[in-house]
């Protein structure tokens, strides 16, 4: 069963900006997109990439690994349609961001 689990404080991540976390046993992408958080699992279903160690451009990351790009607000990868990387929903309280896990 999907449980809150604290992943970051939200100083952490300014916006624009991305991290990797682990947080309920899972390697978590945790992005800031102006002011919002979203998360992802963080491996690339490609070849395993750090997708919280990605490049963020507005709403969309980019694996540092091999270029894969996928919108951080629903998952899709943007070449694609078939392919949705899974998301976690995301809550901020008291300063701490926690995910849906």
């Amino acid at each position: 069963m999907a449980e809150w689990i604290c992943v970051a404080a939200a100083g952490d991540l300014q916006p624009g900006a991305c991290g990797e976390y682990v947080a309920g046993g899972r390697i978590v992408a945790l992005y800031n997109v102006g002011g919002k958080y979203y998360a992802l699992d963080g491996i690339c279903p490609h070849q395993g990439g750090p997708l919280g160690k990605g490049t963020l451009c507005g709403a969309i990351v980019t694996c540092p690994w091999h270029g894969f790009q996928f919108d951080v607000t629903t998952g899709q990868h943007q070449t694609s349609k078939s392919l949705v990387h899974p998301t976690f929903p995301v809550k901020v309280e008291n300063g701490e961001v926690f995910a849906q896990i």
